[in-house]
């Protein structure tokens, strides 16, 4: 008659956790996640600032709050030399009426949706009306004028 010598898990050893002879792993490694999760943070971190809708202008300050909008306006924003962009497509002035109302057409919210002119603090003012203008004629009648918030206020 043979003996069998060791621990059958059943009565005085220690037992082992996660799967057994036939059970199935209880444990989940959350390590891959969380690294996961960390790359995708810092992706978002890196590219937020990059998602400005238009050029780059510098814009005049002004005491004005922020309006509160829940869909992305069209921009058009002037430059200091009269260069003149829809969101980040610069194009000429005779050409903006026809972009805009192509715009207005195709879009869902129709000639509603908001326009917000962003004109440069060098801007000359009679270009920027010229502009506003140029706007209300392709057909759009929500129009907001960008600005930065006055320092100390």
């Amino acid at each position: 008659m043979g003996l069998s010598v060791g621990n059958t898990g059943q009565r005085g050893g220690r037992r082992r956790r996660g799967r057994g002879a036939h059970g199935l792993m209880s444990e989940i490694n959350v390590t891959p996640f969380v690294d996961v999760m960390l790359v995708l943070l810092i992706i978002f971190m890196v590219t937020a600032p990059m998602l400005v809708n238009g050029v780059p202008v510098k814009l005049p300050q002004s005491a004005a709050g922020a309006l509160k909008t829940d869909k992305t306006p069209l921009s058009v924003s002037l430059m200091e030399d009269g260069r003149i962009a829809i969101n980040k497509d610069y194009s000429s002035r005779e050409e903006l009426v026809g972009k805009l109302k192509a715009i207005g057409e195709g879009s869902s919210e129709g000639f509603g949706q908001r326009v917000v002119m962003r004109a440069a603090a060098d801007a000359p003012v009679g270009e920027m009306v010229r502009v506003l203008a140029l706007v209300k004629k392709a057909g759009f009648t929500d129009v907001a004028i960008a600005s930065v918030a006055e320092q100390g206020r």
